[in-house]
């Protein structure tokens, strides 16, 4: 078994020494680091490198959540695809770990509650899409959408927890509509001072992670 470690720094003047130092201690046989990297961005050059190089019965060793996960639900799916290759994850300053039992459990929680803010976002806007139609502000086909539903694409897909295909059947439009709502809002998105939000929902901080430690641990 290799325990293999990842570091990421958002910017080249960090320094990723601590996070380095900390893999080293713990073990790690391979160090991969991510310089200049920041977290909203998909594409982890050194990260992509990390998990081609993990084997069945290896263990993903990283200091935070947030090193190797954008978002929660980003986060979700990293340990959903190593434990299908066999492999373990290992976060040392939030001791979560993914080859114990608990470890597992504290994931399927995290998951769980994640597929609930799903549910909530559809519901709430499903809604909101009823009681505007009761008020008159959505009818006929003229045009093949209203403002209102497009208003909500654009949210919905800022948001990132639906996909193109997801938002029209909650609003209820094609998916190729859905695409012209967006597209349609590109030039005013240019012109328009918008702050970047990563998708998928927020990371747990450390207190959340410890007290749903604490909170098994006594149930146990």
């Amino acid at each position: 078994m290799a325990k293999i470690g990842y570091a990421r720094v958002s910017t080249k003047t960090q320094n990723d020494d601590s996070q380095v130092d900390e893999l080293t201690a713990y073990g790690c046989d391979r160090i991969f680091t991510d310089h200049g990297v920041s977290g909203k961005h998909a594409s982890r050059p050194e990260l992509d490198k990390a998990l081609a190089y993990l084997r069945d019965g290896d263990v993903l060793v990283i200091t935070r959540l947030s090193r190797a996960a954008r978002s929660l639900k980003n986060m979700i799916e990293l340990a959903e695809n190593l434990n299908e290759r066999g492999i373990g994850l290992k976060v040392l300053k939030q001791d979560i770990d993914t080859t114990t039992p608990t470890g597992r459990l504290v994931f399927h929680i995290f998951a769980a509650l994640d597929e609930f803010q799903r549910e909530l976002i559809v519901e709430g806007t499903r809604e909101g899409l009823a009681a505007a139609k009761a008020r008159g502000k959505l009818g006929g086909r003229k045009p093949s959408y209203s403002e209102h539903q497009a208003k909500t694409a654009r949210s919905l897909h800022a948001e990132g927890e639906l996909n193109a295909e997801e938002i029209g059947h909650v609003i209820g439009v094609s998916r190729a509509t859905v695409y012209r709502m967006l597209k349609d809002d590109q030039p005013a998105a240019k012109s328009r001072k918008q702050t970047t939000k990563a998708p998928g929902g927020t990371l747990p901080s450390d207190e959340q992670v410890d007290a749903l430690r604490e909170k098994l641990a006594a149930q146990g």
